[in-house]
């Protein structure tokens, strides 16, 4: 390969990691997107009121969340206004609604088996305030092949959260074998967003150096039908968790630790300190 094919598919490789950062970018400091959450809220059977959430809040067994109205107060649920007492019944795991009020949005949902709210205000100061998140310059080197092997059955994986004493459920369905400067590693790979697609939460020798202490997540395309699938590590993002303490982001498993230092993808908020 001659330097100048070089120069030009380092240069296509840049251009289209810089497209896919400030897609990450634009969708984490969208109106209501995470950096706009000003309160986590975990709900109990007892009616609660919050400072920026209107109504009375619980969660009850069969009726899951429940929300009593104020005189002169509206959500929007689905593009109908409701008034009074509304029932968004009982939530998913993972799952969630999103009620506007006004130019918010209240976040219904549940985590690690627990109802919570959420409210999303896009006057949030942490988001008026966000200036963009430091990160590696791309490398096609931290672009690896690897191999995917399926588990013969999902097998059930508890991992911790950033929220003390919140765990979190996935149903596993493989792990992900790769070498890194001829050392052979592997990572546990949770079902991604989309159709076949997998994620993998990791931590390396970076995290809590130059990468958020916690977790960094890497989202997969389907495997080849031969296993293949590529790992690039600069595409390696920030959990909302590392931006602010009102996200309940998992951890990753004790064997996703890697004891190698990925120096690509997302480095430490600015807002955790990062430069």
């Amino acid at each position: 390969m001659t330097t100048e094919a070089t120069a030009t598919d380092l240069h296509a490789f840049t251009e289209t990691w810089l497209e896919w950062y400030r897609a990450q970018e634009a969708r984490l400091a969208a109106p209501h997107g995470f950096l706009a959450i000003t309160g986590l809220h975990w709900l109990d059977d007892g009616p609660q009121r919050f400072p920026d959430a209107p109504g009375a809040w619980r969660t009850t067994g069969p009726e899951g969340v429940v929300v009593n109205l104020d005189a002169g107060e509206e959500l929007v649920v689905d593009g109908t206004p409701v008034r009074g007492e509304h029932r968004f019944g009982v939530l998913p795991e993972r799952g969630g609604v999103d009620a506007v009020w006004g130019d918010a949005v209240i976040e219904v949902a549940k985590r690690g088996g627990q109802d919570i709210v959420r409210p999303r205000h896009p006057d949030a100061p942490l988001r008026t305030a966000f200036t963009g998140t430091p990160a590696y310059a791309p490398d096609p080197r931290w672009a690896v092949k690897g191999r995917y092997i399926p588990f013969d059955t999902p097998r059930p994986t508890t991992v911790g959260a950033a929220v003390e004493g919140l765990e979190h459920v996935y149903d596993a369905p493989g792990r992900v074998e790769f070498e890194l400067d001829g050392r052979p590693l592997s990572l546990t790979a949770f079902p991604g967003h989309g159709a076949g697609r997998l994620m993998v939460l990791f931590t390396d020798a970076t995290s809590g150096v130059t990468t958020y202490a916690a977790n960094r997540s890497l989202a997969l395309a389907p495997p080849a039908a031969d296993g293949t699938v590529v790992l690039d590590f600069n595409r390696a993002t920030n959990l909302p968790c590392a931006y602010t303490d009102l996200a309940t982001c998992p951890l990753p498993p004790a064997e996703n630790r890697l004891p190698v230092a990925i120096e690509a993808g997302q480095k430490i908020p600015r807002e955790r300190g990062g430069s």
